[in-house]
């Protein structure tokens, strides 16, 4: 189902959180659970990977994630705040001691000359910190292609955090 790089990634993430002890929640928008999908791909996952949110709908962020109405207003789901609140969320809502969260617009429509197709935010946080939001422009490349390269992002910011 996902590439022998992507399971390589997510198989080494899964052992350095193990390693450390902690468990991971994922916050998926423009993802719809890839990134969930990809970890729990790797047997033995179940003892990193605590639960994922898929909140693709603005009613969904606001209710399972806590993700504030008036956030999602003054900025749109796609954006630094919202990803960074959508982090803080899956860990509020878990029993993680790690998030990642990613909103974006994938295509091939919907897109705007303030956020065009291939626009993602991907926020990644540890209990207890900040969450760390990067934004990444991965252009017109496809729907699919969009998808998979958040995916790959993600987990190497996840990956970061674990050091």
């Amino acid at each position: 189902m996902f590439s022998d790089e992507l399971v390589g990634l997510a198989t080494r993430l899964l052992a350095a959180a193990r390693a450390k002890g902690a468990m991971i929640a994922t916050a998926e928008s423009c993802t719809g659970g890839l990134i969930a999908g990809l970890l729990t791909e790797i047997p033995g996952s179940s003892d990193v990977v605590d639960r994922g949110f898929v909140t693709y709908s603005n009613d969904a962020k606001e209710e399972m994630l806590d993700v504030p109405h008036d956030l999602l207003a003054a900025h749109g789901a796609v954006s630094e705040p919202v990803v960074a609140a959508m982090a803080e969320g899956a860990l509020a809502h878990s029993r993680a001691q790690l998030s990642v969260a990613v909103t974006g617009i994938a295509g091939p429509g919907g897109g705007s000359a303030q956020k065009p197709v291939g626009l993602v935010y991907i926020a990644a946080m540890r209990a207890g910190n900040a969450p760390v939001v990067r934004q990444h422009l991965f252009g017109d490349i496809g729907r699919e292609q969009v998808r998979l390269a958040t995916v790959e992002a993600a987990l190497r910011l996840v990956q970061t955090l674990l050091g």
